[in-house]
């Protein structure tokens, strides 16, 4: 049978202005992608308005006609590492450009990320929902790459992630741990279930601070609702994981020197974050927009020029290959748990995330997307430290 979706398919390649379609495939094409093509990373055309999308607004413009459903993929992964194999977006045209240069010169010269605005990120991504993710996501709650080695499950990957930031941040008995982005509370239960630590976990997210109160009572563990240019005290040990993708570059010296202000002079900080290997000055429109506002993944050379002359860099540790099984398992997830979360959210919404979770596979499976484990400490400290694999 023909599914009426594949008739209006058929129909727009045929009757569509010759020059625009030919115009579209041969842009596509270095990718190995077709328009109404029969390859799983192929696309199916639904709207003529696609094109015209495209032009005027490059990769918002892709992402928004598909959560239009204005086209359709049957594997987005495979679509999205074919067009960023060939490196597609260097060749975008008209409009497209214009805004992309537009978009880079105004965050370049703005601060997305001020305390006015820091909370943004968690009412519009974070706050979505507590049921979302939990079906989402392990039973831990962990919302950031899992460590695959030795691991053939999502569970047993997270798990293997926290067992290895307690050892590398070598965790004792009685040690203080302040966790920076602490979601909801998984890893600050673990260290303090498995390590005796007295964890202080902040987040900036409403909805993830109730259900981190909740998931880690009877253990030496505060969940506060607070953005880290706050925070006080001094810790024996400070991490953050999958947070400074939110800091933002104008305030990459900010966040090293408060993490320096909160560490004791002997202590140790495991930063663990997204990164990039080219130095970009503005982020991924769609994700900015719609996942993470203000959001931006820092390069390796920014990390260091912020880090530079505040800490001494120990160890820097690379497993991004891991991001691409950890997204496509959650991927996984959502797509057999939406009947049961559908009646919260709209065809929109799930056509979003799947956007989102795919291309994010295939940044990762293409190698352009990376995912560092970096341990600091002070200049000062004289101790040795060897770490763990």
């Amino acid at each position: 049978m023909t599914s009426n979706h594949e008739v209006v398919a058929r129909g727009l390649s045929s009757n569509l202005h010759s020059g625009l379609f030919n115009r579209i495939q041969a842009f596509l094409a270095p990718a190995d992608i077709r328009i109404n093509g029969t390859r799983d990373w192929d696309i199916q055309l639904y709207n003529k308005n696609t094109f015209k999308k495209i032009l005027t607004h490059g990769n918002l413009g892709f992402a928004e006609s598909y959560m239009n459903a204005w086209w359709d993929c049957k594997r987005l992964d495979l679509m999205f590492a074919n067009a960023i194999n060939a490196e597609l977006n260097r060749h975008l045209i008209g409009l497209a450009k214009t805004k992309i240069f537009i978009s880079r010169l105004t965050y370049g010269l703005f601060n997305r990320q001020t305390l006015a605005r820091s909370f943004k990120v968690g009412q519009v991504h974070y706050d979505v929902g507590n049921k979302l993710y939990q079906k989402m996501l392990d039973p831990t709650m962990n919302y950031s790459c899992g460590y695959w080695k030795n691991a053939n499950t999502l569970a047993q990957a997270q798990l293997n992630k926290m067992e290895l930031i307690c050892q590398k941040l070598k965790l004792q008995p009685g040690m203080s741990l302040l966790d920076i982005g602490c979601g909801w509370g998984s890893l600050a239960a673990y260290a303090a279930k498995n390590y005796g630590v007295h964890v202080t976990g902040i987040t900036i997210s409403k909805e993830q601070q109730k259900l981190a109160i909740a998931n880690v009572q009877g253990l030496p563990v505060e969940i506060k609702l607070v953005d880290y240019r706050y925070v006080k005290g001094e810790f024996d040990r400070v991490v953050s994981v999958g947070m400074f993708e939110h800091v933002g570059p104008k305030n990459y010296d900010v966040f090293f020197e408060s993490v320096k202000r909160l560490l004791k002079k002997d202590g140790l900080f495991l930063l663990h974050t997204i990164g990039e290997e080219i130095t970009r000055y503005a982020p991924d429109p769609f994700l900015e927009k719609y996942i993470f506002p203000n959001g931006k993944i820092p390069s390796r050379q920014q990390i260091n020029d912020a880090s530079e002359n505040v800490f001494r860099l120990e160890d820097w540790h690379n497993f991004g290959v891991d991001y691409d099984a950890t997204l496509m398992a959650w991927a996984k997830n959502f797509e057999e748990s939406w009947p049961e979360i559908s009646e919260d959210y709209d065809d929109q919404f799930y056509r979003m995330w799947r956007y989102y979770l795919y291309s994010c596979a295939a940044f990762f499976r293409t190698r352009q997307g990376q995912l560092w484990q970096l341990v600091y400490c002070h200049l000062n400290n004289l101790g040795s430290y060897t770490s763990v694999r």
